[in-house]
């Protein structure tokens, strides 16, 4: 098993090797399978748990395992409390959706402050099956039926390809200890029903059930992923920012990207989906009678203007007239004496030799590509970066790149720099970047 871990971890490049990252360790069998893993293969990591007080009594005990565990690691380990049912009540939100998000905002905050290349998590391929059949009974489109992705921006998971038999074999084969948690068992949970008794139903009816939904699974990410490819394509032909930030979406139809008249609205909700808007407001706009009148959504209107829509953000804040201060300087590699897992914020690191100078800041464009770092082969459109990060249109207009002579894309600003300009163990000479907030 630890072969295959290395190998998936290798072939998917889901972090950089020598760099290190965050583990989410609950104290259950397959986060501790995943920390014993991660150390036989001598990948750096830190620990962070969670402590939600949803079970009195069991939260603490599984806070005292994790903190034992990772002094037996040597590893650093990061706690932190929460209010849940608070959050949930304030939010309104049920409990699983509450502590998700506080779990996972607080696991990127740790990750910025500390510089981890990733946040690496212990979901399994039964984990995935179960997510599929929850989609499948709220009725959720291709987006929700690719069961559980390894790279979802700053988070992977990198047991995605064992499943749960193999992950409590690995455990008992090596004599790890674990907590239970209680509410595992529990069929007042959807998810729950789908594991003890969907999933062993299906297996009971075919004993290789398990690989046919991996597979169907696999399907479905490619055909969402040729699904995304051909809206970017009418997104680049139909969609453009105007001059003051709001958004023109074209109506007029493109002879070479032809697309039956039944899926229109389809297409339309696709291009205004990341905006807000729901299949059944963007029918609306479609098929406004009156010019002008505007439709809301929490974040933005929209309203029907000769033969285009025009999209704005509520709270749109137009870029500052304020440039930042930039301050640039190169000096060898072994004077610099950053960690650069950990640098400063407003700061950043480059080998010189792979930089046309000189260095500007501008801001996103249509089109932009660039390679992030960790991501070892092709690029990413720096909308899909922007789109993982769950950036506002207002977020959009406002966000530095930072690039070089040549246009390549060094630096989304306090976000990820790009692969083929790091530093590496043969960068002889080191660009050193700052950029200061604007001096009114």
């Amino acid at each position: 098993m630890l072969d295959r871990f290395i190998a998936n971890i290798d072939r998917q490049h889901l972090f950089p090797q020598g760099q290190e990252v965050l583990l989410a360790v609950s104290g259950g069998v397959d986060s501790v399978v995943l920390t014993h893993l991660m150390r036989e293969a001598g990948y750096p990591f830190a620990m962070a748990h969670c402590n939600f007080h949803l079970r009195p009594g069991d939260c603490d005990r599984d806070e005292a395992f994790v903190r034992t565990l990772a002094r037996g690691c040597g590893a650093r380990c990061f706690v932190k409390q929460f209010d849940t049912l608070g959050y949930a009540k304030q939010e309104g939100l049920c409990l699983e959706e509450a502590a998700r998000d506080l779990r996972y905002g607080w696991f990127e905050q740790l990750r910025r402050e500390n510089g981890f290349a990733a946040i690496v998590t212990a979901h399994h391929r039964d984990d995935s099956a179960e997510t599929f059949f929850l989609n499948i009974l709220r009725g959720a489109g291709l987006a929700g039926l690719h069961g559980i992705l390894p790279v979802y921006g700053n988070v992977v998971r990198p047991l995605l390809p064992f499943g749960r038999d193999e992950i409590e074999a690995y455990a008992a084969a090596h004599g790890l200890a674990h907590v239970e948690d209680s509410t595992n068992a529990s069929l007042l949970y959807r998810r729950n029903q789908i594991r003890h008794r969907l999933l062993p139903l299906l297996r009971s009816i075919d004993g290789a059930a398990d690989g046919s939904i991996a597979r169907t699974i696999a399907h479905l990410q490619s055909v969402e992923s040729l699904h995304k490819a051909m809206v970017e394509l009418f997104r680049e032909r139909l969609v453009c920012l105007n001059g003051d930030g709001t958004l023109s979406v074209s109506l007029a139809p493109c002879d070479d990207l032809p697309i039956p008249a039944a899926d229109r609205q389809q297409l339309y909700y696709e291009l205004l989906k990341p905006y807000g808007f729901n299949g059944t407001l963007v029918g609306e706009v479609l098929s406004a009678a009156q010019p002008g009148r505007r439709f809301f959504t929490p974040t933005h209107s929209a309203f029907l203007d000769r033969e285009r829509i025009i999209i704005a953000p509520l709270d749109a804040m137009p870029p500052s007239p304020l440039k930042p201060e930039l301050q640039v300087s190169t000096m060898p590699a072994g004077d610099f004496l950053y960690d650069l897992r950990r640098l400063p914020v407003g700061m950043a690191a480059f080998d010189a030799a792979t930089v046309v100078m000189p260095v500007a800041l501008r801001h996103w464009q249509l089109g932009d590509r660039f390679q992030p770092l960790g991501m070892s082969h092709g690029s990413q459109k720096v909308s899909d970066f922007f789109t993982d990060h769950k950036f506002s249109l207002a977020d959009k207009q406002r966000q530095q790149l930072l690039v070089d002579a040549a246009g390549q894309i060094l630096w989304i600003v306090g976000f990820r720099t790009s692969h083929p300009h790091r530093i590496t163990p043969s960068t002889a000479d080191i660009l050193v970047v700052t950029i200061a907030p604007p001096v009114r």
